[in-house]
């Protein structure tokens, strides 16, 4: 009914082989997935820091300095002085930076890095922590979703 294809693909370069360009395993991009993630969880600490600075958020911080530096191979991340807003910012940033840990816990957990899976959960419990101590401040609106019903969705 068909006819066999004789000739090559026309999506091929002519003349290249597939070892022409650099290939990363599966170690080194969830390595690199994995720093992205701790960096972004970085940035939500520093600028929950400067909105309200603690102890707990400045050792957290500089672990995760510590994490991302370890998986980019000494490289330090790049850190900013964050701008200080109101509270219900404050909220908002503890579910970012909830959601950010619990990435990276799932991709630390798929590649076997205790440290760095400890340290994700260690920090999703402190800002789902949190959270519930602004919600029942009052600092955050009664409209606004629950960590719980954002996993849900």
């Amino acid at each position: 009914m068909y006819e066999p294809i004789r000739t090559k693909s026309v999506h091929t370069m002519a003349g290249t082989t597939s070892s022409d360009f650099p290939h990363r395993s599966r170690e080194e991009e969830l390595d690199i997935q994995l720093a992205g993630h701790l960096a972004a969880l970085l940035a939500a600490t520093d600028t929950l820091r400067a909105l309200a600075p603690s102890t707990d958020l400045d050792t957290a911080a500089e672990r995760l300095a510590a994490q991302v530096a370890r998986l980019r191979g000494g490289r330090q991340p790049v850190r900013s002085a964050a701008v200080a807003a109101d509270g219900r910012e404050a909220g908002e940033l503890h579910r970012r930076a909830h959601a950010l840990a619990g990435r990276a816990l799932v991709v630390a957990a798929s590649r076997a890095d205790t440290a760095a899976a400890i340290l994700a959960a260690e920090r999703m419990d402190a800002h789902a922590a949190a959270e519930r101590a602004l919600s029942t401040t009052g600092s955050l609106s009664t409209t606004e979703p629950t960590s719980r019903e954002l996993a849900a969705r």
